[in-house]
C-alpha cells in the first residue's frame, strides 16, 4: 500500500489498465484512451512541425500545450497550409503554449557549494497536479523532484541517485513521497515509464524501483519495505513478462531471453516501432535511407536504447562508428541483470519479512541463478572485465565500459573477477575528472570523453564493497573536483562532465548540455556524507 494521497490523481488513467505486455498486444499504448498523444491527435501538423525543426529541441513541441482542442487546431492547419502563404511557425505559437524556461539560479562564493545543494531541491521540486486533458505530462499524487533543464517531469533511473542526495540531505519526506509515485505509475500503469509524459509510455528506464524501496528502508525502518511489496512485485512481473513461454524456436519475447542452455536474461525492449515523439526528426533522419520494412527496426533499438538510460552511446552499435548500427534489442546488458538480481533479492528478504518463506525460498534461489549467470555468461577473460553479451551471435562484447561496475556494486562478483575489473576501469577508464563512461569517443553522450554522475557512485560504492578503497576515494576526489570547478566558474551543476580534459565542460547527444541537475546534485550529497554506507 502507498500512503494516501491527499491532491486530484489524474483523469482517465485508468483507462491503462487493460495494457498487456504480449507480443500480440504491442501496439496496446498507442491506442490508450485518457491521455493527450501529439503524434496521433495532430497528425500531419505533428509530423510537418517536427521535421521544420520548429523548435531546436523536438523534446519542446511534445511538451507544449494546446491552447484549444487539437482536433480543431489540426481541422484549421489543414484548411490553411492551402493557402499561398502560410506561416507554419506563427500557426504552432499561435496555437500552443510553450514549455516555461526555468532560469537556473546561479551562486558565485565557493563556500556556498554545499548549501546550494541542498537549497537547490526546493527549486527541482515539483507539485502533483491533476493531468491536463490536453497536456502530455501525466500527473502524480505526491510531490517529484525532477532533474532540471529541459527535463520538466520525473525521470526513472535519475531518481534514484537524487534520493540517496535526498537521504544525505535528511528529506526523507520527499524519498518517501517519490517512491510513492513510482508505486502509484505501478498500480496504475502496470510498469514505471521512462518519465511521467504520455510519449514514454512504450517503455521503462533501468529498474531501480527495488533499490529505491531499500534506500527508504535504511532511511526509515525496515518493515517500511513491506509497503511496497506488491508494487516490487508487479514490477518484477513486467520485466519478466513471456519468460514462461520463450523455447528454443521463441528465444525472445519482450524484455526476456532464453539462451541455448536454458539461462534465461533480460534485455532493453520497447513495446513501440515508430519514431520517438520526443525525437522525431531525429529519429526520422536517421532512417530515411532504410527500407520501409526496415525502418520499424530501428526505431525499435533506439526505442531500447533509450530505455538503457544510455542514450546513446557504441555500446549499442554493431559498427562502432555507425549509429544507425544500433541493435540494443541483440544484447543483454550486465547492469540490468544486476539490477534483476537485485529485485530478486530484495523480493526474497521482503517475503522473509512478511512470514512468507516459500516465496522467500524461491526468489533467493532465482537471485543465486542468475549470479552464477552473472559471473558466468558476463565476464570477458579476454579483458579481464564484465561486459555485454550479444545473444544472437553468442559472443561477448570486448569494450570495457562502466556497465561492468555494475556487479561489484549490486555484489554478485567473485573477488578475483572484482579484483580485475578494478584494475581493469582504473587502466581503461579512470581520467582526471573521474570514470569516462566507454573507451570510444563517438560524438555519442554516453562515449568518452564524458562522465555521469550515476556511474561515478557505481564505481565508487563498488570498489568499496570489494575492501578497494583507495582507489575509490581517487576517483571520488576527482569527480568532487571537477564538479566544484565548473561550479566556481558557472555557479551551476551539470547533467554530465568531460573528465577526460577538466578544462571544458561535457558534449555530444541529441540535445546541449544540461545544468540542474538532480542526479549529479544528488551523487556529491552522497558523496560528502561520510556515513552513507548504501
Amino acid at each position: 500500500m502507498i500512503r494516501s494521497t491527499k491532491k486530484p490523481l489524474i483523469a482517465g488513467l485508468m483507462a491503462l489498465l487493460f495494457f498487456s505486455c504480449t507480443p500480440e498486444k504491442e501496439q496496446a499504448t498507442s491506442s490508450a484512451s485518457g491521455f493527450y498523444k501529439p503524434w496521433e491527435s495532430l497528425g500531419p501538423l505533428f509530423h510537418e512541425v517536427q521535421m521544420a525543426g520548429i523548435y531546436p529541441d523536438s523534446k519542446t513541441f511534445v511538451d507544449c500545450v494546446p491552447k484549444r482542442p487539437p482536433a480543431e487546431i489540426l481541422s484549421d492547419y489543414l484548411e490553411l497550409r492551402e493557402e499561398e502563404v502560410f506561416d507554419l511557425e506563427a500557426f504552432v505559437k499561435a496555437n500552443f503554449d510553450a514549455p516555461e524556461v526555468p532560469s537556473n539560479t546561479a551562486y558565485e562564493s565557493e563556500s556556498e557549494f554545499a548549501l546550494h545543494l541542498e537549497e537547490h531541491w526546493d527549486y527541482l521540486t515539483r507539485s502533483s497536479e491533476a493531468n491536463d486533458a490536453f497536456s502530455t505530462l501525466i500527473g502524480l499524487p505526491e510531490d517529484y523532484v525532477v532533474p532540471g533543464g529541459r527535463f520538466r517531469e520525473i525521470y526513472y533511473w535519475d531518481s534514484y541517485f537524487t534520493m540517496i542526495g535526498l537521504g544525505a540531505s535528511g528529506r526523507i519526506d520527499l524519498v518517501e513521497a517519490m517512491v510513492d509515485n513510482f508505486a502509484f505509475l505501478i498500480d496504475s500503469v502496470g510498469f514505471i515509464p521512462n518519465g511521467n509524459r504520455t510519449y514514454y509510455l512504450g517503455r521503462s528506464q533501468p529498474p531501480y524501483f527495488a533499490s529505491m524501496v531499500n534506500l527508504l528502508m535504511q532511511l526509515t525502518e525496515e518493515e517500511k519495505g513491506l509497503d511496497y511489496l506488491t508494487a516490487v512485485q508487479r514490477e518484477y512481473d513486467f520485466w519478466m513478462e513471456g519468460a514462461e513461454k520463450l523455447s528454443e524456436d521463441q528465444p525472445a519475447i519482450n524484455r526476456v531471453v532464453r539462451l541455448t542452455d536454458g539461462t534465461v536474461l533480460n534485455r532493453y525492449w520497447d513495446f513501440l516501432d515508430f519514431p520517438r515523439p520526443e525525437s522525431h526528426r531525429e529519429d526520422v533522419e536517421l532512417a530515411e535511407h532504410l527500407q520501409d520494412a526496415e525502418k520499424p527496426v530501428l526505431y525499435r533499438n533506439l526505442r531500447a536504447g533509450a530505455e538503457s538510460g544510455w542514450d546513446y552511446s557504441t555500446r549499442w552499435f554493431e559498427q562502432k562508428d555507425d549509429f544507425g548500427s544500433i541493435r540494443t534489442v541483440d544484447i543483454l546488458p550486465v547492469d540490468l541483470n544486476c539490477l534483476m538480481f537485485a529485485m530478486e533479492n530484495t523480493l526474497a528478504n521482503l517475503y522473509e519479512l512478511a512470514g512468507n518463506d516459500i516465496k522467500a525460498t524461491g526468489y533467493q534461489v532465482r537471485a543465486e541463478d542468475r549470479k552464477e549467470a552473472i559471473q558466468r555468461v558476463f565476464w570477458n577473460g579476454q579483458v579481464n572485465a564484465f561486459t555485454d553479451y550479444v545473444w544472437t551471435s553468442g559472443e561477448l562484447e570486448d569494450q570495457v565500459t562502466m556497465a561492468g561496475a555494475y556487479p561489484l556494486y549490486f555484489l554478485t562478483a567473485t573477488p578475483e573477477q572484482a579484483r580485475l575489473q578494478a584494475a581493469a576501469q582504473e587502466q581503461h577508464l579512470l581520467q582526471p575528472g573521474g570514470l569516462v563512461t566507454t573507451m570510444l569517443e563517438s560524438g555519442q553522450q554516453w562515449d568518452f570523453p564524458n562522465g555521469w554522475a550515476p556511474l561515478q557512485w557505481i564505481g565508487v560504492k563498488g570498489l568499496e564493497h570489494y575492501g578497494h578503497k583507495a582507489l575509490a576515494d581517487g576517483i571520488k576526489n576527482r569527480w568532487l573536483s571537477i564538479n566544484k570547478k565548473v561550479y566556481e566558474n558557472t555557479g551551476k551543476m551539470m547533467e554530465k562532465y568531460n573528465v577526460a580534459d577538466t578544462t571544458l565542460l561535457a558534449g555530444g547527444g541529441e540535445y546541449p548540455t544540461q545544468d540542474g541537475f538532480g542526479w549529479t546534485n544528488g551523487v556529491v550529497l552522497g558523496f560528502l556524507a561520510e556515513d552513507v554506507a548504501y
